[in-house]
């Protein structure tokens, strides 16, 4: 990484923790949310979980939330403000290299999603406890992937959407079904089937089974792997595309 790559990377990250709506909508909400839907299930394995314990259903769908927020909020209000404001175009004016401001922007999606799964696990830990992993490795590639997937969305958004208000309307209004319908809201099993179709073909619903089923070891999560790893190279190779334009 170039020296002026990684100056901007460490003004991105000073700004992401002065940004309110990062401090809400990653770090605070989805703990928040996951300490309230968490407990409504109770711990014993139910077959609507398909057998796991609801409690640990949520803890671990509950880290997707974090990917989604970061995403479909965090990411387009932030790069939409810099639109509206003219700042990427003095980052061009300045002589940063294209690709630089799509890494770091990047980077700075990851380091959220990591700090804030962190504090998720923390909060969880005394509370509902952490299940084990029994798929460790393809939970984590779940993980990784799926963040490196939505951030990317995030970055395609904001260099997309005209002003931050916009941004934030839009992010919205894509969160709040995906949070419902593909994470935070209630099992697939006891919803209607109009809405179980529709939540199958979400983004966040692939991710999250890619990160809950082998994290818990139910289903089969190596077909929805694959498709998370499709999801994060196109949304990736478009990213920095538009952030070379």
């Amino acid at each position: 990484m170039s020296a002026q790559a990684g100056r901007l990377l460490r003004t991105e990250l000073k700004l992401m923790l002065r940004d309110p709506l990062v401090l809400t909508f990653v770090f605070v909400f989805p703990v928040v949310t996951m300490l309230i839907i968490g407990g409504s299930f109770g711990t014993d394995p139910d077959p609507e979980f398909d057998g796991a314990n609801p409690s640990h259903w949520y803890v671990a769908s509950y880290l997707t939330v974090v990917i989604a927020a970061t995403g479909l909020v965090m990411m387009p209000v932030h790069l939409a403000s810099y639109r509206e404001r003219g700042v990427l175009r003095r980052f061009a004016a300045a002589g940063f290299p294209r690709w630089s401001f799509a890494a770091a922007q990047l980077a700075v999606g990851l380091v959220a999603i990591a700090a804030a799964s962190v504090i998720l696990l923390a909060v969880a830990a005394p509370v509902y406890g952490v299940p084990a992993m029994h798929l460790p490795g393809r939970t984590i590639a779940g993980l990784l992937l799926g963040a490196i997937a939505f951030v990317s969305i995030g970055i395609v958004l904001g260099t997309l959407l005209p002003s931050a208000r916009s941004a934030q309307a839009v992010g919205l209004m894509l969160f709040f079904p995906s949070f419902l319908l593909g994470a935070g809201g209630p099992p697939p099993q006891v919803m209607g089937a109009a809405l179980r179709s529709i939540a199958q073909f979400l983004p966040l619903t692939i991710v999250t089974d890619a990160v809950r089923e082998p994290w818990l070891g139910v289903g089969t999560p190596t077909g929805s792997l694959f498709t998370v790893a499709g999801l994060a190279v196109a949304a990736t190779l478009l990213a920095g595309r538009r952030c070379a334009l």
